[in-house]
């Protein structure tokens, strides 16, 4: 990405900042419910300098990180073992599409019940929803995979197995990361969601309790400061990506 498309991706959020800005200026809302985009700033570097904000910054990243991990692994073994053959691929296909149009939310009622209100619920929801994005780009990516570097593996005495771990895993690297961009969005919201629906701790009870207090300005900071943790991972993932897939294409 040049610098040129970079200063072009920022024009959007700046017209957004002032459109929020000459809102909150002009009196059109009342500015207990509209703060100004520098009141929040403000706000928002005082609680910085808060530890227990600062924890609860940290649960926020240790579930959305660690279900975004466990969603990895589990999404591209899924791809994996549906590929090996056209039993697993029949059985876990199956499983897919009756689980991917469900809105997983409904199930976290459930979870909640079995897991508890901690951090386990919140994992097994962000793994739930973001291992199908995973999957789905994974395992598309496999059966996209040129059959002549299959063949040419397996005339050299490559095992099937081999076959599927060292040359189509490593050769739909590019469709395994986009479906991970994708996943990382969806851990975002997510875990914010979750924690706004039932949690004394993260970014989503902070907004939550807030609201519930009448605290406007504290209101926005973890709606800026998931945004910015959204922002942040998906550079760091763009930049492995461009380090891993050298000479791919980059978007």
């Amino acid at each position: 990405m040049t610098a040129n498309s970079k200063l072009i991706g920022l024009v959007p959020i700046l017209g957004l900042v002032l459109l929020w800005g000459w809102l909150a200026a002009s009196g059109m809302a009342p500015r207990a419910l509209l703060p100004s985009p520098v009141d929040v700033v403000q706000r928002l570097f005082e609680l910085l300098a808060d530890p227990d904000f600062l924890a609860q910054i940290g649960t926020t990243l240790f579930r959305l990180v660690s279900g975004f991990l466990i969603a990895l692994v589990l999404g591209t073994v899924l791809a994996v073992l549906s590929a090996s053959s056209e039993v697993t691929q029949t059985a876990v296909n199956a499983f897919v599409r009756i689980l991917a149009p469900l809105p997983k939310i409904a199930l976290y009622p459930a979870m909640i019940l079995i897991l508890g209100f901690g951090h386990s619920s919140k994992i097994a929801l962000v793994v739930i929803e973001a291992a199908f994005p995973i999957y789905l780009a994974t395992y598309q990516g496999m059966r996209n995979v040129d059959k002549k570097l299959v063949w040419a593996a397996r005339s050299a005495g490559a095992s099937r197995l081999h076959c599927l771990l060292f040359v189509m895993l490593p050769a739909a690297a590019p469709s395994i990361l986009t479906g991970a961009r994708v996943a990382l969005v969806i851990s975002c919201i997510v875990v914010f969601l979750s924690e706004m629906m039932s949690s004394t701790e993260g970014l989503g009870y902070v907004l939550i309790d807030a609201a519930r207090n009448f605290r406007t300005i504290d209101m926005f900071v973890p709606i800026i400061l998931i945004s910015a943790l959204g922002l942040g991972l998906g550079a760091g993932l763009s930049a492995l990506r461009r380090k891993l897939l050298v000479g791919y294409p980059q978007d």
